[in-house]
């Protein structure tokens, strides 16, 4: 590759993505601001009807748990995604809102702050567990 020539777009599951304020074994040396990824997601008229049917014998309703893990996957991979236009190579502190909209959709957004991080040269610290 040439001096001076662009780097390809990384995938953006490269980009890292952490609930706590930190990533173990880097530092932030960049902050770039709030990123996130958001999706509406209708549960349909079938899927309505059989959790209906799961609803009145008590129980988890499957359907809808699978079709809200798909989405959080889904909202998480936007989010870095969009931390990826925005020059982050990781995210710190991510979270999940959702809601439903009109009874039939279910909104899910993952947020957090996007950063670049680099390997942290000083060793690990020892922790006393006494």
């Amino acid at each position: 590759m040439m001096p001076g020539t662009p780097l390809p777009p990384q995938p953006a599951s490269s980009v890292i993505a952490v609930t706590t304020p930190y990533v173990p074994g880097f530092r932030i040396v960049r902050t770039l601001g709030v990123t996130w990824g958001l999706i509406v997601r209708s549960r349909g008229l079938g899927r309505n009807i059989t959790a209906g049917f799961r609803a009145l014998a008590g129980g988890e309703i499957t359907e809808y748990s699978q079709l809200l893990d798909q989405t959080r996957h889904e909202a998480l991979q936007r989010l870095q995604q969009h931390a990826q236009t925005l020059g982050a190579n990781a995210v710190v502190g991510v979270s999940f809102a959702s809601s439903e909209l009109s009874e039939v959709m279910s909104e899910i957004l993952a947020y957090g702050t996007a950063v670049q991080v680099e390997p942290d040269p000083s060793p690990p610290q020892a922790v006393s567990l006494r």
